[in-house]
């Protein structure tokens, strides 16, 4: 009989799933098994790459996203195996590992199902490899925060099982989704997945299921994954918080009584809101922080300026600034600069000196034009104008130099240091990555390779062996590790990663493949390093140079309307399209064709045109549009949009 049935649901993570499946390979060379990947309608290439490079695999197409349960269940009436396995396309399983849970599952026949020891991409362990069911108490304290204050009491800190060593194998009630390693007879006796859920909470749903039919789920802690956690499903989205928190409810209304559902639901509607406001304000005052800074500064900057100029060089004329100057007029000087300094882009992570500079000089413009509208009685100097420009400008860089000085260690403002990298494998493959890097334009410091084993002929690059991997860490104060999974098994490399610790950053390249994936934390998406291009579109400045254009353009055609009734086909399209626009629901100029001629691309908002209709083409192929929206992001300024509105003026009623 078949040992194990392997089921990965996959939707859209091709560079993951490519890396999973290479290690569930070399996994399963010793016992017989089958493997399943259920596609759940993905546009990135997944499909093509299974059927390019992994044949042998049982695939199954969906023409839409059926959700995590339905996919699953899907492949489960499918599998022949003893065993099935179901396993997150963002993992990479150890060489032994199935041949572990086999193994123990042979000796514990009352086991339903065991789950392992997780890490993330940084080799830190993942609380939620073990799990308790989600009981109204366990919930109460969760939402509260108290399982975060308490993990390892055996009150609070019941959700993640904190209590119990994660080095010891032990009997627990809930298995995470990502690995959950399921004797056949087990599913046939508590039943498939629940399919009222979609995304979360149906692992939670089958582990209680398996264990009230009569087995019991144990977390296996003498074999390892890594589960790079956030790349699947962001996790720190409010939409994972509003889907995961729901499918909770789902799980209460099913399993509990009517009173501790009711009790279980309101704690988890009281998390909803805590998280949600906790989210809310953590990003406003992240977003927040700098320019209320430069705006608490340069305003006491102006008081003593103001102060100076009135004391000594205005004291012979008997000039003293009103209330309303500090209280109204200085304010107002502070807004115009720090809106043209975000406007310039002078807000944007590692921004450069020439657009805080920039923005300020504008800003100065600003209130020059305005100043000569303001009435005389507030009208009060213009050297105060321009002293406050010179102060900002050097409030505003000393600022900037301090904070870039105590995260990077240098005074190079507006350029983050290199990260000092490594590659671990052979010299064929480390000249491979290097060259992926290269072509990647990825910034770097490449220290040089890391072999298996000791090397008799000395190359320039050459660091040692892996065997002295932690001391060239050391000695070299590397930031960044790339291993060649082709020439070091999973086993060996998740040693090494646990070895060295979670202060540095790690990523892997399977064999012949293009990618180099990893991630730094569990709340993290993953990264990819890999043949990429640049997109314009992409960037800070030009998303809000492209809204401003909208919103201008919008502005525009409403002027003058009485004469785009003339102009313009379907008037009222055209009416329409300026409000939708104007109320940010719609761009003028948008991508063409479908999400899969769109995919990888930056999401923008719907567009009225797109680049097709300037040239009024018909009839492309899915690669031909592709080619014409990656130009379209690729090159973007906001005068592509401008040429683009004027060449299909007549369309704009669409």
């Amino acid at each position: 009989m078949l040992q194990l049935s392997i089921i990965i649901v996959n939707y859209n993570v091709k560079f993951f799933l490519e890396q999973a499946l290479r290690s569930v390979q070399r996994a399963t060379k010793h016992i017989t098994a089958e493997i399943f990947v259920v596609d759940n309608n993905s546009v990135d290439g997944s499909v093509e790459l299974i059927k390019q490079k992994f044949p042998e695999v049982l695939l199954i197409e969906n023409k839409e996203n059926l959700g995590f349960a339905k996919a699953n269940n899907q492949a489960i009436k499918c599998a022949n195996g003893e065993y099935i396995l179901l396993l997150n396309p963002d993992t990479i399983v150890e060489e032994d590992t199935f041949e572990k849970c086999l193994r123990f599952m042979e000796e514990h026949p009352e086991a339903g199902a065991v789950g392992v020891k997780m890490l993330d991409g940084k080799g830190s362990f993942l609380p939620e490899s073990k799990r308790a069911f989600p009981s109204p108490a366990v919930a109460f304290y969760k939402a509260f925060g108290l399982s975060t204050l308490f993990p390892q009491s055996k009150t609070f800190g019941r959700y993640h099982l904190g209590y119990l060593p994660e080095h010891e194998t032990h009997e627990v009630e809930v298995l995470a989704g990502a690995f959950m390693f399921i004797r056949k007879s087990a599913i046939d006796k508590a039943g498939l997945f629940d399919e009222t859920f979609f995304m979360y909470g149906e692992d939670i749903d089958l582990s209680y299921r398996i264990v009230k039919a009569g087995f019991r789920n144990y977390y296996l802690a003498n074999t390892r994954i890594i589960h790079y956690k956030g790349e699947s499903t962001k996790k720190g989205s409010m939409n994972y918080v509003r889907m995961f928190y729901q499918a909770m409810i789902i799980f209460s209304q099913k399993h509990f009584s009517n009173q501790g559902a009711g009790f279980y639901i309101r704690m988890l509607k009281i998390a909803i809101y805590l998280r949600a406001a906790v989210s809310v304000l953590s990003r406003f005052i992240k977003r927040m922080s700098l320019p209320i800074i430069d705006a608490i500064t340069i305003y006491g900057g102006l008081v003593l300026i103001k102060n100076f100029w009135q004391n000594n060089i205005k004291a012979s004329e008997g000039l003293t600034y009103p209330q309303e100057y500090m209280y109204l007029v200085v304010p107002g000087y502070i807004i115009i600069w720090l809106t043209s300094v975000f406007f310039s882009g002078g807000y944007e992570e590692k921004a450069r000196p020439v657009r805080i500079i920039r923005g300020l000089f504008f800003g100065t413009i600003a209130i020059a034009a305005v100043y000569g509208f303001l009435p005389d009685a507030l009208r009060f100097s213009r050297a105060m104008i321009l002293l406050g420009f010179v102060f900002a400008v050097f409030d505003v860089m000393f600022i900037r130099v301090l904070i870039h000085a105590m995260q990077y260690r240098n005074l190079r403002l507006g350029e983050a240091p290199e990260k000092k990298l490594i590659i671990v494998g052979s010299r064929d493959e480390s000249d491979r990555v290097e060259k992926l890097l290269n072509q990647a334009k990825i910034k770097n410091d490449y220290i040089g390779y890391v072999s298996l084993l000791p090397e008799a002929n000395h190359h320039l690059h050459h660091l040692g062996d892996v065997h002295q991997l932690d001391e060239i860490v050391r000695i070299y104060k590397i930031d960044e590790v790339i291993f060649c999974s082709k020439d070091l098994s999973s086993q060996k490399i998740i040693e090494c990663m646990t070895k060295i610790g979670s202060y540095l950053e790690y990523k892997m390249i399977a064999e012949d493949s293009l990618s180099i994936i990893g991630s730094n934390s569990k709340d993290a998406p993953g990264e990819l390093y890999t043949i990429d291009i640049k997109l314009a579109i992409a960037t800070p400045f030009n998303r809000r140079s492209k809204r401003l254009f909208d919103i201008a353009a919008a502005i525009f055609l409403l002027c003058t309307l009485p004469f785009n009734l003339f102009i313009v086909k379907n008037t009222g399209g055209l009416i329409s399209n300026i409000f939708m626009v104007l109320l940010g629901k719609k761009t003028w100029v948008s991508y063409a064709g479908s999400e899969k001629q769109q995919y990888q691309l930056p999401t923008i908002r719907p567009g009225i045109i797109t680049p097709l209709d300037e040239f009024q083409m018909q009839n492309l192929d899915d690669a031909a549009i592709s080619r014409i929206n990656l130009l379209y992001a690729k090159d973007y300024t906001a005068s592509t949009d401008a040429e683009l509105f004027f060449h299909c003026y007549k369309m704009l009623g669409k």
